[in-house]
C-alpha cells in the first residue's frame, strides 16, 4: 500500500499553507482555547518520505496572561496566533550550543514580578525570538518594528517564571537549553502557534 507522509500533527489545512516550503522543523504552541494562558509545546521534524515526526516535547508552556489574538497590539496581553520564522537567538547565559545566531548580553535581565506574584528573575537567560514584527537575522534585543509599534513585538520563546506572560512562550530552562541545540537554520524552523481550534483549520 502507498504511504502518505504525515502531516504536522494537530495542524489543519489552512494553517499548512502557511508553513514556508523549507521549512523541515516546526514548534507547535498549542493553547487548549483562545483565552488560556496554558499552552503545550511539541518540537517536530520532517523526514522525506515519513512527513513529520514529534522529536521532542510534548512539554507544559506559559502564553499571554489573555490568551490568543490574531490582530496583536502592543500591551494587549495576548499572544500572536499564526506560523513565524526562528531565526535569531540570545540571552544573559552563554551560548549553550546552538547553531542559531545567538547574543550573549547582559542586558537580558529582567527583574520584578509576574501576574501571579511569582520572581521574573532568570527568564531571558536563553531566548529565542519569534519573528512578529520584527527584522530576522537581527538579536532579539532590536527594538525595530517594521509593522509599527503599535503592533507590538519582542515576541520571544524563554525561560518560565511559573506564570502567564505579557505575549511570550515560556518553557523551563531545560527545554530551552534542547530547543536551542536542536534548532537548526538549515531546517528553516519555525513556530506554529494559537489555541487548538484554530491551528486545526
Amino acid at each position: 500500500p502507498r504511504s502518505f507522509p504525515r502531516p504536522l500533527p494537530g495542524v489543519g489545512p489552512a494553517v499548512r499553507e502557511r508553513l514556508p516550503a523549507g521549512t523541515r522543523q516546526a514548534v507547535v504552541v498549542t493553547g487548549e482555547t483562545e483565552d488560556s494562558s496554558e499552552a503545550r509545546v511539541v518540537l517536530y521534524e520532517q523526514y522525506p518520505g515519513e512527513g513529520w515526526r514529534a522529536v521532542a516535547g510534548p512539554w507544559p508552556a506559559h502564553n499571554g496572561l489573555r490568551g490568543w489574538t490574531d490582530d496583536h497590539e502592543a500591551g494587549d496581553l495576548h499572544t500572536p496566533i499564526g506560523v513565524f520564522g526562528l531565526s535569531d537567538a540570545g540571552g544573559r547565559l552563554p551560548d549553550p550550543g546552538t547553531l542559531l545566531p545567538y547574543d550573549e548580553d547582559p542586558a537580558f535581565s529582567v527583574s520584578g514580578t509576574g501576574y501571579l506574584g511569582e520572581p521574573l528573575e532568570g527568564s531571558f537567560d536563553y531566548v529565542i525570538a519569534i519573528d512578529y514584527n520584527r527584522v530576522p537575522g537581527t538579536t532579539p534585543l532590536d527594538k525595530t518594528r517594521p509593522l509599527g509599534e503599535d503592533k507590538g513585538g519582542g515576541v520571544w520563546l524563554h525561560v518560565d517564571h511559573d506564570g502567564p506572560t505579557n505575549a511570550c512562550v515560556s518553557l523551563s530552562e531545560e527545554h530551552m537549553r534542547t530547543l536551542l541545540t536542536t534548532l537548526d537554520p538549515d531546517k528553516e524552523p519555525v513556530v506554529v502557534m494559537g489555541p487548538e481550534e484554530v491551528l486545526a483549520q
